[in-house]
């Protein structure tokens, strides 16, 4: 595996939320040792409020997010991706498009904050959750020793970040 920077592409249904989390995670805990993408299957046309609201909140550098088509990722002089973490299942489900540089890809999904219905504070909570499982999955992944991982080894923890985070995040 190349040291650095490695190109890392989120993709979810909207990319208006949890894509654009994980983006926005990724670059403040990677710095330059990955060169961090997001973009949906459907995208909407802007980032959601209660989004932009956390992640300024939270001081992230929000320069430059925006929801973007996946397609834009697959055309000619496209980044050459090395990962493609999925945060949905409706984008899991869909045919993605060919992906540039034959990417290791992992299926990371979590419930949509969006599609939570109630009072603003049990929406800012649902956005707040997902962006604590992000960040706990894209700490592990930043964290794995990448030149020392190949192959099937690699796909198996990439994997289980997806499923043993999953797990303890429903448990909670």
């Amino acid at each position: 595996m190349e040291t650095a920077p490695l190109k890392v592409l989120f993709v979810c249904k909207g990319n208006h939320a949890r894509s654009i989390m994980a983006e926005s995670i990724m670059r403040r805990l990677a710095g330059d040792k990955f060169m961090v993408f997001s973009a949906g299957s459907q995208p909407q046309p802007e980032i959601s409020p209660f989004v932009a609201r956390l992640l300024k909140s939270l001081n992230h550098d929000m320069a430059g997010l925006h929801p973007k088509s996946w397609n834009e990722f697959a055309q000619p002089g496209s980044p050459e991706l090395d990962f493609v973490f999925t945060l949905s299942e409706t984008a899991a489900n869909a045919v993605p498009p060919a992906w540039p540089g034959n990417p290791m890809a992992a299926l990371w999904t979590l419930p949509d904050p969006a599609t939570v219905e109630g009072e603003d504070v049990q929406k800012a909570l649902a956005f707040a959750d997902a962006y604590r499982m992000l960040n706990n999955r894209i700490s592990i992944f930043s964290s794995l020793p990448l030149s020392t991982l190949q192959g099937m080894a690699l796909q198996h923890r990439l994997d289980a970040i997806g499923k043993d985070m999953g797990r303890r995040d429903d448990a909670a």
